[in-house]
């Protein structure tokens, strides 16, 4: 009774991030989907794609259900960054595709397999595991890059949830002010910080 409690409760809860995560991309031009926002290229539909791979990988090649046309971590000369990034002849229609097919695919495993169907992950340190890790970890990995995306986007236009529209002027005031005041606590924090390690330096001999 509990492993099947385990497993609704976990598949409703990636249920709920996958479409969280998707709502990122709304509204966005193909530029902004793309674009690199961080100094290591991180971009919301990259995003999206290496999270397809990571559907088709987790649940699904691991536990012995693989997705055809996917590849997968342990490929030779593969890196993380082949896949956060999507090349110009590559749609935003592709990328969703690929993601829901990926996604639709995981759906089938997790409901056809026991909480406890083995798995085998080659590349981590213990690598025999259970559908309830791979769950797990697919579930935290959706969640962070999830958050990942929320900074982008409000990077990009403000939105901060699924169901914000554009951002008023005076919702845009109010954060300028809120921003300030974060901003006068991180600084007089580190002047306090500055002031304790000038004390305990000038009071040894």
């Amino acid at each position: 009774m509990i492993d099947d409690f385990a497993r609704t409760y976990l598949h409703d809860a990636l249920r709920w991030v996958r479409e969280s995560m998707l709502t990122k991309l709304d509204g966005l031009s193909e530029y902004d989907a793309r674009r690199p926002l961080t100094s290591t290229g991180t971009n919301v539909l990259g995003l999206v794609r290496h999270l397809a791979m990571s559907e088709a990988v987790y649940l699904g090649a691991v536990l012995d259900r693989p997705l055809q046309g996917m590849p997968r971590y342990d490929d030779p000369g593969y890196t993380n960054r082949d896949r956060l990034w999507v090349p110009e002849d590559l749609s935003r229609a592709d990328v969703l595709e690929e993601y829901e097919r990926a996604c639709r695919h995981a759906d089938a495993t997790i409901e056809a397999l026991p909480v406890d169907a083995p798995g085998f992950v080659p590349w981590w340190p213990r690598p025999h595991v259970m559908l309830f890790n791979v769950l797990v970890h697919v579930l935290t990995e959706t969640n962070r890059h999830a958050g990942h995306a929320d900074l982008l986007r409000e990077q990009l236009d403000g939105v901060t949830s699924h169901d914000a529209g554009p951002v008023s002027e005076e919702e845009d005031a109010d954060r300028a002010r809120h921003r300030g005041r974060v901003e006068h606590a991180a600084r007089a924090a580190q002047e306090r910080a500055d002031a304790r390690r000038e004390d305990t330096h000038g009071g040894m001999s």
